[in-house]
């Protein structure tokens, strides 16, 4: 498989700290996300958003680091569907539609979803913190 192309950042996970962002917007993708998801700063980085109450969007594969951060359980989402059942395992509640918002987490499942996707997240990162928003 040909890797896209390679961007730089402005701060590495393992520097990164979420008081420093009012969201966090994970991205999809099978390869992207499988890395993501193993990158314990990363992990880290994304519960902290939880346990702070900020808004999370994820979408298509994304939700695969809600799992291994331990945020999933509970929460009613929606993702790319090859990744409904190991949701479900996880204690999450999954759904094939197209935006779910569930207390400040916004998913979807596909880029074909990525306006109705925007859109809620826009609402929730104005809405701010959300007390459900929890890990």
């Amino acid at each position: 498989m040909d890797k896209a192309d390679k961007f730089p950042v402005d701060v590495a996970a393992d520097a990164a700290n979420a008081a420093d962002y009012d969201a966090l917007v994970i991205p999809g993708g099978v390869v992207n996300a499988d890395h993501l998801r193993v990158e314990k700063a990363a992990v880290e980085f994304t519960r902290a958003f939880f346990e702070a109450g900020k808004p999370v969007a994820s979408i298509c594969h994304g939700p695969w680091i809600l799992i291994e951060a331990g945020v999933a359980d509970g929460r009613k989402l929606t993702s790319y569907h090859t990744l409904a059942t190991d949701l479900k395992n996880a204690g999450a509640t999954w759904v094939d539609e197209e935006v779910v918002v569930d207390q400040g987490l916004v998913t979807s499942r596909n880029p074909g979803d990525l306006e109705a996707f925007n859109a809620k997240l826009i609402e929730e990162v104005a809405e701010g913190k959300h007390s459900g928003q929890t890990a």
